[in-house]
């Protein structure tokens, strides 16, 4: 259209709110996801063991139901190893959904050359990662977390305020162990899809980075006799840290699974955050040296 006929109009609709505009990214890349039948199945197949941990506590507080079926209550039943239990379960199926999601959520963008195109409108570079990891935080909390309190308030009901006020540690520890695992899972999934473009190879690096770790410290700390080798360990950095949220019935492997500690092989809790806090600062790096508006090649 010609600019000296003057017919054309400002657009006068609503504007979306600025700090709601990068919430567009999420809301696409969950249509792409929906489409998946195997994440579909993987995300409804997460809900079972909390459906399995919610019976057994029905079950545990209607002794009538259990003596219907010939059953008795088992001496092993508590909060604390359900719960812990629950924890290590739940936040090993969300490292599988980083897995299959998140090697896909940066490196199509880079390949295709479409980060001017989102960098062009109103939103920044930490807007477009965090709409980016938000795929993944809002999957894994929905794993992990939300099942969690949801269940702690479940057992509340039945055992009454008291319960629920001396257990309080249970919930933070089941809310903060969890969130520490799901962000440090969306910074490493989101650094290396931005540096490795092929998604199958992606995976396999993710996966390397957690499993490959635990491999090689237990290696270091058979040569040469030390427990130190745990502080490239990822998973029991995280088991660690859940223990200092969580308090002793971690360190006497009540529950934890994927992440518990042995005795005997501890490293300070500090170290545990510093190196933590160390990766998840590298991942930042490497998320702000890759995601830019122009490239230069040289």
């Amino acid at each position: 259209m010609a600019v000296y006929r003057k017919t054309y109009q400002p657009y006068e609709g609503v504007v979306t709110p600025a700090w709601s505009r990068f919430l567009i990214i999420p809301r696409y890349a969950f249509e792409e996801m929906r489409k998946s039948r195997f994440l579909s199945l993987f995300a409804l197949g997460s809900l079972v063991f909390p459906l399995i941990n919610a019976f057994i506590i029905y079950m545990s507080h209607n002794l009538g139901a259990l003596q219907a079926v010939g059953l008795e209550v088992p001496r092993f039943l508590s909060a604390q190893v359900l719960f812990l239990t629950l924890l290590g379960f739940q936040n090993m199926l969300a490292l599988f959904l980083a897995f299959f999601a998140g090697p896909g959520l940066v490196s199509p963008d880079l390949a295709n050359n479409a980060l001017p195109l989102y960098l062009s409108r109103p939103f920044s570079r930490a807007e477009y990662c965090l709409g980016k990891g938000s795929v993944l935080l809002i999957l894994m909390s929905l794993m992990t977390w939300v099942p969690g309190l949801l269940l702690f308030g479940f057992e509340s009901y039945y055992e009454g305020f008291g319960w629920m006020r001396e257990n309080l540690r249970l919930a933070s520890g089941i809310f903060f162990g969890s969130w520490i695992w799901i962000l440090f899972l969306t910074l490493l999934s989101l650094a290396i899809s931005a540096w490795v473009k092929w998604k199958p190879v992606a995976a396999a690096l993710l996966f390397g980075t957690v499993f490959v770790s635990g491999g090689i410290a237990a290696m270091i700390n058979a040569t040469l006799s030390t427990q130190w080798g745990h502080i490239i360990n990822i998973t029991h950095l995280v088991g660690s840290v859940w223990m200092g949220l969580l308090g002793e019935p971690v360190r006497r492997g009540a529950g934890a699974v994927f992440f518990r500690v042995a005795r005997g092989e501890e490293i300070p809790l500090w170290c545990c955050w510093a190196s933590l806090l160390s990766i998840c600062g590298f991942c930042l790096y490497l998320l702000a040296k890759k995601v830019k508006g122009v490239e230069v090649a040289r």
